[in-house]
């Protein structure tokens, strides 16, 4: 049986990233742990994957988990990947593809508290902040 955070951080590194290979993926594994690491967040990965849900509204801080679509992991490579990495990095594997950031999003969009941080990365198409 896998570990319930492997499991968070499994499909979050996969919604949100599994078209940026590697490094985009590890980059997600980053920022979710970044955000476990610090006071402004909750204190474990799947809190900090969850963070925002209300039902009916879209205020999640990863996209995937309140867009309404389906949850499952449509492609196996993909899906091996992401559990192998979550295991890779959630024992002890680092990795500082994105100096210490705590949010991103993709280049096609603008939020509204992007200008209030420092850029740390771009990977693929997400641009990374702290």
């Amino acid at each position: 049986m896998l570990d319930v955070a492997v499991v968070c951080l499994a499909m979050n590194m996969y919604h949100e990233a599994r078209n940026e290979g590697f490094r985009g993926m590890m980059a997600v594994a980053e920022v979710t742990a970044n955000r476990v690491a610090s006071p402004h967040f909750p204190n474990n990965v799947c809190d900090v994957v969850k963070q925002g849900y209300k039902k009916g509204r879209k205020d999640c801080q990863f996209s995937w988990y309140c867009d309404g679509k389906s949850d499952v992991m449509h492609d196996e490579h993909w899906q091996m990947n992401a559990y192998e990495l979550a295991v890779d990095y959630l024992t002890g594997l680092e990795t500082n593809i994105t100096k210490g950031a705590t949010h991103y999003h993709a280049t096609y969009v603008h939020p509204y508290w992007a200008d209030s941080l420092n850029v740390t990365a771009r990977v693929g198409s997400h641009i990374f902040y702290k």
